[in-house]
């Protein structure tokens, strides 16, 4: 399976990068090619400026400034998201990502009166979430789980009919222990040895 691993935090020292090198190696492991876009590490520019709104509705003209981030995403069966989730959801960086590359037409089929979206990422059978969380379990569910219903279920309606979905996420990760670490670190190579 082809896999793009969208991949976000700022400190390349931090533990989410340990997740990613996690990630990767269990992807590989278990056959899959996988394209890491490492945002922070490529420079990515998340803010969508005036003249990208101006055309956001035209299609072709609005797919320029993100030609090569729209390739890559048209050429994976998995997607999936690695990030720290800050105030409920991903940071900025990310948030500006999904604002500025999924655009109407080459990502989704824009509304009609009476009708949603439309599929057009079908090439995507899988999609995911892997992050880790200040808050407890718990308090994340009272929150209404945002980060995650805007990436799995916002994001989901756009990729193949019956595309998979999964999250996983490390909670209490301020006071979390090297063995809940690590723990966590098994757990995601676990789960994406199974992918697909």
């Amino acid at each position: 399976m082809r896999v793009l691993l969208v991949y976000c935090h700022p400190v390349p020292e931090s533990f989410n990068a340990a997740v990613r090198d996690r990630a990767v190696a269990a992807l590989e492991a278990g056959g899959h090619a996988v394209d890491l876009l490492d945002l922070y590490a490529e420079g990515f520019d998340p803010v969508l400026s005036a003249d990208e709104r101006r055309v956001y509705h035209e299609a072709g003209v609005n797919e320029v400034p993100v030609a090569g981030h729209l390739a890559r995403l048209k050429a994976c069966e998995a997607l999936i998201f690695v990030f720290p989730t800050w105030w409920y959801g991903p940071p900025a960086m990310l948030k500006g990502f999904v604002e500025r590359v999924f655009v109407p037409h080459a990502t989704f089929g824009m509304p009609q009166p009476g009708r949603p979206i439309t599929r057009v990422l079908t090439n995507i059978r899988v999609l995911g979430a892997i992050s880790t969380l200040g808050a407890p379990r718990w308090w994340w569910w009272l929150m209404g789980m945002p980060g995650r219903r805007m990436l799995l279920t916002g994001l989901g309606v756009l990729c193949a009919k019956g595309c998979r979905t999964f999250w996983m996420g490390l909670h209490e990760m301020d006071s979390a222990s090297a063995a809940d670490r690590e723990r966590y670190l098994d757990r995601v190579a676990a789960r994406l040895t199974r992918l697909g």
